[in-house]
């Protein structure tokens, strides 16, 4: 998974404005853990349970390090390529029907493994969950996100990225296509949901975002790597229904289908397993 951890006293820097609050925080915790490991070596405290839970934190930095580094899948192409080739799709039936899971259901599933809203300093400063960084991979595209902030709880990042892999798996089983699903939104603040709401009518004040268990995928705009075998965004948003209605038939997802906002808003739900 392509992503890092992000807990404790670094949440008060996810919502600085840039890349500089990623800097900071992988600064801050670099500089922190190598005068805590100097600490306890000079004063022989601590013991080897210390000195080795020290040692793994370093191996976390290191691992930030190398998620934070643009990759090849950080781009994609900028139009869907046209004269596209017919892909075979299976109907899950109306969407909005198929797909009609109320934010009330959303938010009582999300608070079994989310986040607590990120509502004032102390909470940015002190998180109830880890949660971690998610980037643009191989299993999605991540957009530039003006609301939103690319973290989410483990589970969520886990959906996130079992939805991206069994719908470039399905894509390939059928005749193939290099596409990727698109991730419009993510982790939401109060006030970032004040601000979206002066331009987008879904955004409401109890957001399931704000509990890091939740992304918007759009369905009518796909990432495309690559003009080989061209796929239509029909075709493509039928395939990608299908891959969440497998999902949610599992008990691992709940789904919304957004009109206004062309996208499934789709929450993680607790696994048994």
């Amino acid at each position: 998974m392509d992503c890092c951890n992000v807990n404790g006293v670094a949440g008060h820097y996810l919502f600085m404005p840039g890349e500089c609050r990623i800097f900071t925080l992988i600064m801050m915790r670099g500089i922190l853990l190598i005068f805590s490991a100097a600490f306890l070596t000079l004063c022989g405290c601590g013991g080897g349970a210390e000195q080795n839970r020290e040692a793994e934190a370093v191996k976390i930095v290191q691992l930030d390090m190398r998620a934070d580094t643009a990759g090849r899948y950080a781009t994609c192409m900028e139009e869907m390529p046209g004269n596209t080739v017919r892909l075979r799709t299976n109907s899950v039936g109306r969407l909005d029907e198929v797909f009609n899971d109320s934010n009330y259901v959303h938010w009582a599933a999300a608070e079994q493994i989310g986040l607590k809203p990120l509502a004032d300093m102390r909470s940015h400063w002190k998180l109830s969950r880890p949660i971690v960084k998610i980037a643009s991979c191989e299993d999605f595209y991540l957009e530039t996100l003006t609301h939103s902030s690319p973290y989410l709880v483990p589970e969520g990042a886990a959906m996130l990225h079992e939805v991206g892999r069994r719908f470039c798996d399905s894509l390939q089983a059928r005749g193939g296509g290099d596409y990727r699903i698109r991730v419009t939104s993510v982790l939401r603040t109060p006030e970032s949901i004040r601000r979206l709401k002066r331009r987008n009518k879904n955004a409401i004040d109890s957001s399931v975002h704000q509990l890091g268990t939740t992304v918007d995928i759009s369905y009518n705009v796909f990432a495309a790597d690559s003009p080989a075998v061209p796929r239509s965004s029909a075709d493509l948003k039928a395939l990608l229904a299908e891959v969440l209605w497998a999902m949610r038939s599992e008990g691992k997802i709940l789904v919304k289908y957004e009109k206004k906002q062309p996208c499934f808003h789709i929450t993680a739900c607790k696994r048994n397993d």
